[in-house]
């Protein structure tokens, strides 16, 4: 559990970072390619260049999970961004954390991983919460939704998840830097190429922004995988998503001033007492 909430807190600061950097920046897509930079040469430097280049049980696996990791962290941002446009800003955000759905249920048909009542009780309430928090804010114009694209950006955002879990069932534990490594690799790469195409400038707060949020994003990524080596999945995908929604809610109140509604009091109300039934 450890593992865990440090993975949470990383991904908190992660979005606490990208909040402070909205100021600055003026390529989100390059500010993102940066990140990835960062990412990847943090993989490479912790995973070593033995691990990645050089033939090892279980490297072909983790290549070929980190390849489709790659495209899915790239894919569902962008499939965010593109859903921002058509449905508006609640709806995609409100897909996108529910895309721990698709890991969730994957290791309960797949790997057969059995929750008992309390959990099954805690991830149905958890997924209220995501709903209920994300419900409700302004700026939703009326417009006819595309359930298609919501759909899509649900299921791409939890196949990098899902590439986790394969890869802590399948693949070898001393390749899980290196696994990583090929995620923001790929990752990389692409979106380089997307920031070329939409000739978005790479300014020097876009490289510094990029830098700094590149290692929260790695090591997030990293104590999930280790937390998944030895508590379930549907524990661990749960947990995580909303153990961030409370920490990162809890940043707005007290760095950015935020207020919390009724409607986020309630659910992260929910939102604790899922938690502890999840870990019960």
């Amino acid at each position: 559990m450890l593992y865990l909430i440090i993975g949470i807190l990383f991904s908190s600061m992660l979005s606490i970072l990208l909040r402070i950097s909205e100021k600055y920046v003026k390529g989100d897509t390059a500010t993102l390619a940066m990140n990835y930079v960062c990412c990847t040469l943090v993989a490479f430097l912790d995973a070593g260049t033995f691990r990645v280049f050089s033939p090892h049980p279980g490297l072909d696996i983790a290549l070929i999970l980190g390849i489709i990791g790659g495209f899915a962290y790239l894919g569902s941002f962008l499939l965010l961004q593109y859903n921002i446009k058509t449905n508006g800003v609640v709806l995609p955000a409100t897909f996108m954390k529910l895309g721990l759905l698709v890991p969730t249920i994957s290791s309960v048909i797949i790997f057969r991983e059995r929750p008992d009542i309390l959990q099954i009780i805690g991830f149905c309430l958890a997924i209220a919460a995501i709903i209920l928090i994300n419900s409700g804010k302004k700026g939703e114009g009326a417009r006819q939704l595309k359930i298609g694209l919501l759909v899509a950006l649900l299921i791409l955002a939890g196949v990098g998840d899902v590439m986790s879990k394969f890869h802590e069932e399948w693949g070898s534990a001393d390749l899980t830097e290196a696994f990583l490594f090929y995620i923001f690799l790929t990752a990389c790469i692409l979106c380089l190429g997307v920031t070329a195409f939409k000739k978005q400038k790479i300014g020097l707060w876009e490289i510094f922004f990029g830098l700094i949020i590149g290692i929260p994003n790695y090591y997030s990524s990293k104590f999930v995988l280790i937390a998944l080596k030895t508590l379930p999945a549907v524990v661990v995908f749960p947990t995580f998503s909303v153990g961030c929604i409370v920490v990162v809610t809890l940043a707005g109140l007290l760095l950015f001033k935020e207020k919390l509604t009724k409607r986020q009091g309630t659910a992260l109300g929910m939102i604790m007492i899922a938690l502890a039934m999840l870990n019960m």
